[in-house]
């Protein structure tokens, strides 16, 4: 891999509907030309389950070391599957020091077991993600929101 190429890992997390993944999109897209890929997080854990129980997942796996960017949107608040957040766990490992990561959430990492559902495979999995990372923790009112309360105010709702 070229030096050139930035390996990071850059959790972003906190409040609701404030463009995170506008953000992460975005960054995606500065990368241009290079091999990104985007997911959401339960559709990779899904794709992962699939993949596993077809017998195809290690093609699948193959084609994610392909790529230098791998974002990852939404570790929220649905619980994954316990054999879909080991697959998980094997992609940000496989991506530890060797790819960039992005990642987005709702949820402060002490929440986070709530998604994947074991606190050992949760702790081993935020150490990979915070060893050399950036974090950028959004704060304010969510763009949703400030969209409808603007909506209302020229509709005269509320008034």
């Amino acid at each position: 891999m070229p030096s050139a190429i930035l390996r990071w890992v850059l959790p972003l997390w906190k409040a609701l509907h404030n463009g995170k993944t506008h953000l992460a999109t975005a960054l995606n897209l500065c990368r241009h030309g290079r091999p990104v890929r985007f997911f959401t997080t339960t559709g990779l854990a899904n794709i992962l389950q699939e993949r596993h129980q077809r017998g195809t997942l290690s093609g699948f796996m193959a084609s994610l070391r392909m790529v230098e960017l791998l974002v990852l949107d939404e570790i929220w608040f649905i619980t994954l599957h316990k054999e879909a957040s080991k697959l998980l766990f094997q992609v940000v490992s496989d991506c530890y020091e060797q790819k960039s990561l992005i990642i987005t959430s709702n949820l402060e990492f002490a929440q986070w077991n709530t998604v994947f559902g074991n606190d050992k495979l949760t702790a081993a999995m935020i150490d990979r993600l915070i060893h050399h990372s950036h974090i950028l923790v959004f704060s304010g009112p969510g763009h949703r929101l400030e969209e409808s309360l603007q909506r209302q105010r020229r509709w005269g709702v509320g008034q």
